[in-house]
């Protein structure tokens, strides 16, 4: 089935809103999400969930399917990558992630290491600092 190429200005929009961008972190850890585990998360009624998903699935961010009486939601990471693929051009420089081995490092359950402070040295010696405020 092919599929339409996907308008990042409407993923933004659909994100924008709090409720919609906590439906696609919670569908986001599974490969397939129940709607009825949505009733019990969000403090929202069934149609106003059915609305939300109803504008997610139209940006093309989930992909809904119905198996007997339920229906399910699943991530279409396809998109994400996509939408991230056209901000990084916005700013192009080094991979944030350019391997498998450094996605495993920056995984958000793994906990993060603190690497060694070098040695002061003299002004022009040793490693470089980035600064932020």
């Amino acid at each position: 089935m092919s599929r339409e190429p996907v308008a990042a200005t409407e993923v933004f929009k659909a994100l924008g809103d709090p409720i919609r961008w906590s439906i696609v972190q919670q569908i986001a850890r599974e490969d397939e999400f129940a709607c009825s585990l949505l009733e019990d998360m969000l403090p929202v009624s069934k149609p106003t969930i059915s609305y939300h998903t109803k504008i997610l699935s139209q940006a093309g961010l989930i992909e809904v399917h119905k198996r007997g009486r339920n229906y399910f939601y699943s991530l279409r990471k396809d998109v994400v990558r996509e939408v991230m693929g056209e901000l990084w051009e916005l700013a192009p420089g080094a991979d944030p992630i350019p391997d498998e081995q450094n996605r495993a490092d920056r995984d958000r359950s793994a906990p993060r290491a603190k690497k060694p402070r070098a040695a002061a040295s003299a002004p022009g010696e040793g490693d470089a600092a980035i600064l932020t405020w």
